[in-house]
């Protein structure tokens, strides 16, 4: 059980809450919960695993699963889902057996960010003191909590895979580095690696838009590439998804790696001293197999050069602004 792990029964309030820091960017921690596949690797307390039967990741939608106890018993569930504001905050309800408790628990999961770490604080609301002392008794559910968030710890860490890491001062104020990568007729100028054009260039710059660009490689044909941007904080932090993309904006995959990283999470960061912006970008594995996970540890030195160049290509490109 991590150190840093905390659970919290209080005397004179109807609730459970844990709360843990997980190594690990707030997108990726956010969607261990957003899908089923991944759910089903982590949710319930040691020793349990779950059959989902239904699935809506959306305010007003249902999640209907089975957990299957250690003991071999099954144990029906619905969670009815109130509030998604990705990343920040999931609230959703248990409902009760009958009319006369409509809502058994109430479950809020926040998520905040620490630098590179996230902690989530997973808040469970009973209808009175009663009924959460029953809980407790019955079903364990301040172990359970507990042993929950340990799971997901497991599984933050297997899926965050090694981490990229690279950074660069340029003589020019944060904004305008800013700019250059958040204007599609800027980025045009300059992304990609020396002699190596870009051919189509189109952004929607906003949590869940898109940058769609395209390169013209050196045996003439286009690359495309495809970036879904996560998470805004202007003028000091980006978070997307990135990947190889087609024509088409489909995700495709690495034109000399079959098993390169169909997604990876990167996170730009700006900052700046004496006049003068740093950009410093992180990137890891997304929703990686082992055989990604193992291929992108394995092109650590490739990335750090691959990156050089590009940022020769942005410093260029503000010099000569």
């Amino acid at each position: 059980m991590s150190d840093d792990l905390r659970i919290s029964v209080p005397p004179d309030a109807p609730e459970i809450s844990g709360t843990r820091l997980f190594d690990a960017p707030r997108a990726l921690v956010f969607d261990a919960f957003a899908a089923p596949d991944r759910l089903a690797r982590w949710f319930g307390p040691k020793g349990f695993s779950l059959t989902t039967q239904a699935f809506e990741f959306a305010p007003g939608g249902v999640w209907r699963f089975v957990m299957h106890g250690p003991d071999g018993r099954d144990y029906e569930n619905k969670i009815v889902f109130r509030e998604i504001q990705r990343p920040e905050r999931i609230a959703y309800v248990h409902p009760g057996d009958d009319d006369a408790d409509p809502v058994r628990k109430e479950t809020t999961i926040s998520f905040s960010q620490e630098g590179e770490k996230t902690r989530i604080d997973w808040r469970m609301r009973f209808p009175t003191l009663v009924e959460r002392d029953r809980a407790e008794r019955e079903y364990g559910v301040a172990i359970g909590l507990a042993e929950n968030l340990d799971r997901l710890g497991d599984f933050v860490e297997e899926s965050a895979g090694p981490v990229f890491s690279t950074s660069r001062r340029f003589a020019v104020p944060r904004d305008l580095l800013w700019k250059a990568l958040t204007e599609p007729e800027r980025m045009a100028q300059w992304f990609g690696p020396k002699g190596v054009p870009v051919i189509a260039s189109e952004m929607d710059f906003r949590p869940g838009g898109s940058y769609h660009y395209g390169l013209r490689a050196p045996d003439g044909g286009p690359m495309w590439g495809l970036f879904e941007y996560r998470e805004i904080e202007a003028p000091t932090r980006i978070t997307l998804i990135a990947s190889f993309s087609d024509a088409n904006r489909g995700l495709a995959r690495h034109p000399l790696s079959e098993t390169w990283p169909l997604k990876v999470e990167t996170t730009y960061v700006f900052t700046e001293k004496d006049g003068a912006g740093e950009l410093t970008l992180v990137a890891r594995p997304f929703e990686a197999s082992a055989e990604e996970i193992a291929t992108f540890a394995g092109a650590l030195e490739a990335l750090s050069n691959g990156w050089a160049g590009t940022f020769d290509e942005l410093e260029s490109y503000l010099v000569q602004g």
